[in-house]
């Protein structure tokens, strides 16, 4: 049963992450980002990885696309005025391209990159917790003070001028 969800929420996944850039309007986009994301959610919880799974839903589709819904209604782009775009040659052949990558990179990374641990262990809140404050703790600083001038900067641009 398990690899049929497996296959299942991946089709899901992979569907609503193509409907995500192939839509026009912005807020279709962002309601499939949510299902996307909550497909995602549960690949975690299929490879028992509970923790992120929560923080998928909390963090992501509960956190991030509220932020990202709440941009689109505030800066309310008329209709007529969304870019029209036709899907060209090289665009197409981009796309497949690009899912050719992906399928190497992802039979590359199962031949070369085996997991030393469990898939319950790497999903725990211990796991988690020691790899971001240890092996990515450059990259978690960074991060965050990247959000802080993305906060700063929000807070300039939406300022009226006296």
């Amino acid at each position: 049963m398990e690899p049929i969800l497996f296959v299942l929420f991946g089709a899901i996944a992979v569907g609503g992450a193509i409907m995500v850039v192939t839509r026009k309007h912005p807020m279709s986009s962002a309601l499939y980002l949510i299902l996307t994301l909550f497909a995602v959610a549960a690949l975690f919880a299929l490879r028992q990885a509970h923790f992120l799974a929560a923080i998928q839903v909390i963090v992501y589709a509960g956190a991030i696309v509220v932020l990202f819904i709440f941009v689109i209604m505030l800066v309310n782009v008329p209709e007529d005025k969304l870019p029209v775009e036709r899907a060209t040659v090289m665009q197409v052949l981009g796309v497949v391209a690009a899912g050719l990558l992906i399928l190497e990179g992802a039979v590359l990374a199962r031949r070369f990159l085996l997991p030393s641990g469990t898939a319950a262990d790497a999903g725990s809140v211990q796991a988690v917790g020691k790899a971001l404050f240890t092996d990515y703790l450059l990259a978690f600083e960074i991060t965050s003070v990247l959000l802080l001038a993305a906060v700063i900067g929000a807070i300039t641009l939406a300022k009226k001028k006296i």
